[in-house]
Order: structure tokens, then sequence, then C-alpha cells
């Protein structure tokens, strides 16, 4: 059978208390809804539409989905109107109803949902909790076969003691949405059309309602303020946290590492205290990471030791190689092995070779550094002249004396040594000193400035 998938993220989310629309807060660095989008992509549907209402133009160019549709709930008028707007994009046997803020329902919980329904069958997702307070209530007869659904507002006093609530997710054949979703009433204490009322009109057309309940509550645990946004968010960096310890990983404390993307390691990696991990990130193996780093799309391979307070951004970090504490590589960075990058160091676009170092307070942009090179403190790539950038080559063997400025385009030749504090304009041949710098004069028995 064909499967369509339908997110309803048209919501405003008055709770959140927020311009921005409920779906597009994040967790994990990624819109609610994208969470769901992904989820949904694991099952390979044959179409997935979102149904968009409050902030619709930032909610579509916000979210990324291959061949989603989109149709417009103008008024919230209820779950069951939003989902009806969305049926003249649906011709596929079974439907699945997902919500933009509930993130966290994984593929594989979907997956064996979505198996349970058939022509004569509809799926609600269901969960037990000990305080049902505020959701709809699962009604059952004396068989233990689900009725109806009642809402919370519509219950009685022994409906609300009814512990099973439903959680809103749903799969049923696209021939029963068409023939009932108009058929459904808005004579209710919320003056709304609701989906759930789909159940009691399964059970009189003879269908079986069949439910089935999340391994994780939070899995369908939705977010209505801020305060839920950030139980979910710390609910997932527990889940993610998890995953890595048991794939290898040691975290000196996993209640202080946020992940906000994909990250792939290798054996015996360490991640100390407030670590970010921010889109594509690779780990080799032996890897260390020191506290309150961002690592974010880099590839840093197998030894290498990340220091405290270090930002390594679109970079790639070799075999044994040695950053920070406090070092910047931004994107385009690139480290041959056994390469040292030192504190207080920023580069960009910078190719820099084995075993060679830069220490200390200094920047090295648009940059190719060859093998076993030694940059001084203070050292300055001075690549951009208000338009244009340059590249400075600094070839295998040099030495550049502390606080240089090396104006690109510039080469410093194989071997080549530039004396401390010089401004390199020329290019210094192989096993060439270049010395830039003021002639040293000194002025003796010179009467210092004295306050009058």
């Amino acid at each position: 059978m064909t499967l369509a998938v339908v997110i309803l993220a048209a919501g405003k989310g008055t709770r959140m208390k927020s311009a921005l629309p409920k779906v597009l807060h994040p967790i994990a660095g990624r819109p609610m809804v994208q969470h769901v989008v992904d989820a949904a992509a694991a099952l390979s549907p044959a179409n997935t539409v979102v149904v968009y209402g409050h902030g619709g133009e930032r909610v579509r160019e916000a979210v990324n989905g291959e061949r989603l549709r989109w149709a417009e709930q103008a008024e919230q008028l209820g779950t069951g109107h939003a989902v009806a707007q969305a049926l003249p994009h649906l011709n596929e046997d079974v439907v699945l109803v997902l919500y933009g803020d509930v993130p966290l329902i994984r593929p594989e919980t979907l997956r064996d949902f979505v198996a349970r329904v058939s022509d004569r069958s509809l799926a609600l997702m269901t969960l037990e909790l000990d305080d049902p307070a505020g959701y709809g209530r699962i009604v059952r007869d004396d068989r233990g076969q689900v009725t109806r659904i009642v809402e919370q507002k519509d219950a009685s006093d022994d409906q609300k003691r009814i512990r099973e609530i439903n959680t809103g997710i749903l799969a049923c054949g696209r021939r029963f949405l068409n023939d009932s979703l108009p058929k459904l009433s808005n004579r209710n204490a919320q003056g709304e059309y609701y989906l759930t009322d789909l159940i009691a009109m399964a059970v009189d057309a003879g269908m079986d309602v069949v439910t089935e309940q999340p391994a994780d509550a939070w899995e369908v645990d939705g977010v209505n303020d801020r305060v839920q946004l950030a139980r979910l968010e710390r609910v997932y960096q527990r889940v993610r946290a998890e995953a890595l310890m048991r794939d290898g990983v040691t975290l000196l404390d996993p209640a202080r590492l946020d992940i906000r993307g994909s990250v792939s390691t290798g054996t015996d990696v360490t991640i100390d205290v407030n670590v970010v991990l921010e889109g594509k990130v690779t780990l080799g193996e032996g890897v260390r990471i020191g506290p309150n780093c961002v690592i974010r799309d880099a590839d840093i391979a197998a030894g290498a030791v990340i220091e405290a307070n270090s930002v390594i951004d679109g970079a790639v970090v070799g075999e044994g190689c040695n950053v920070g504490p406090f070092a910047r590589l931004r994107p385009g960075t690139e480290l041959a092995a056994k390469a040292r990058i030192g504190n207080f160091v920023e580069t960009k676009k910078a190719r820099i070779g084995e075993g060679s170092k830069v220490n200390h307070l200094t920047y090295i942009g648009d940059s190719r550094i060859g093998k076993g090179v030694n940059v001084g403190a203070g050292t300055i790539t001075c690549n951009y002249d208000g338009v244009n950038k340059f590249q400075t080559v600094m070839k295998d063997g040099v030495f550049i004396g502390s606080n240089s400025s090396l104006v690109a385009p510039v080469t410093i030749g194989e071997n080549a040594t530039v004396g401390a504090g010089s401004v390199v304009t020329k290019d210094v041949p192989d096993n060439g000193l270049a010395v830039a710098r003021g002639q040293q004069r000194n002025i003796e028995n010179w009467p210092r400035p004295a306050k009058k």
C-alpha cells in the first residue's frame, strides 16, 4: 500500500509568546517541524503534505524536504479542518497524520504503527498517563474495544478518570478520510472540527480501531510553551549522548553535551563538559575534546587533541594535531598530521603542513604553509586590501619571527627566515633572511618626561 504523510503545522502557538511560528522553535538547532519531516521521510512515503497557517511563508522557507507539498489552513478551525485542507493533495492508500510540534517521534515507532492499518482498520497512537488532565480520553467498551475519544472539556467526571489518552497521531485509509471528514461537526465546547471524531465514525462503520503505544512517552510529547521546549531539548540530548556512549565515546558529563547535527565517532573518543557539536562532525579514534569547545562541520582525525575553549568551524584537522586552548579554526582550514595551533590563534582558508606550528596570538588567512614551519607569536597574514583577498605562501622549513606582518600576495621561500617585527611586502628567496623594520637608534642619558 502506498503511504502519504500529513504534518499539521498551522498553529500560532500563543503560549510560546513569540513572533516566531511555534513549529519553527528549535530542538537541537533545527525547527521542531523539521524533525517531524525527517522522521516521516525515513518511512519513504509517496507523498508528504505540510499544512501551514500562521507565519506560513516563514515555515515554507525554513523547512527542507524533497518533494514536500503544502496546504494552507487560512483559519484554524481544528485538527479535522486542517487535515481536510490536505485532502486535495492525497491519492495514496494510507494516510498518516503527524504534528509539527511533536518533534521526537521515532521512525521505527511510526513504521510499526503504520503496519497496523488495513482497509478495515484505523490505527490510533495512545499513551497511559498517571495524570491525564488536559488530554482527550480513550473510551472503550466492556470488551476493551475503542469506541470514541472524548476531549477534556467535553468529558464527564467518570471519563476524566480514564488514564489512556489520545496522542493525536493516527493512520487510516484515504477513502475513509474522504468519506468522513466532510461529516465532522463543530458542535462541541471548542467549536472546532475534531479529527478525533473519526474514531466514533470508524466504529460506526464497523472498522477496527487498533491502538499502539510508543516505547517512550517523550516520543509523543508536544510543545506548547518554552518550558516544554526546554524539557524536550534535554530529552533529545540525553538520548543522543547515551547513543554516543554505547558506541564507545567517553563523556565526562553526558548532561553537558549538546549535539545539533550528525556525529560519527571512532573508538575511545573523550569529550569534556560543555561541548557543542553542530552540523556534520567526524571524530576519529582517540580524539580528545576539551571543555567549552564548539565543533561545527569538522573532520577531526585520529589522535587529535582539541584543547579547552576552542572553536573548530568547517575545518579538517589531521592525525595527531593539537589545537588550542582558545583557538579558532574557520572554514577552509586544513591541518596536516601533527600540526600545532596554539592559544589565541585564528585561521581561515589556510592549509598548514605536517608538523608546522602556529603557537600564539596569530592570524593566518588565505595561506598555504608547508612542512615544519614555525610561525612566531603575533604574526599576521595581511590578506585583504579592502576589496580583494590574496594568498600568502610559506614553503617547507620557514621560520617567521614574532610580531611580523606578511603582506599578501607574498611567498616565503623554503627554509627562509623572517626577522622579528618585520613587515614583509616582497617575496623572500629560499634560505634567505628578510629583515624589514626600522633601524634601532639609542640615545644616551635621555631625560624621561616627568609630571609638572
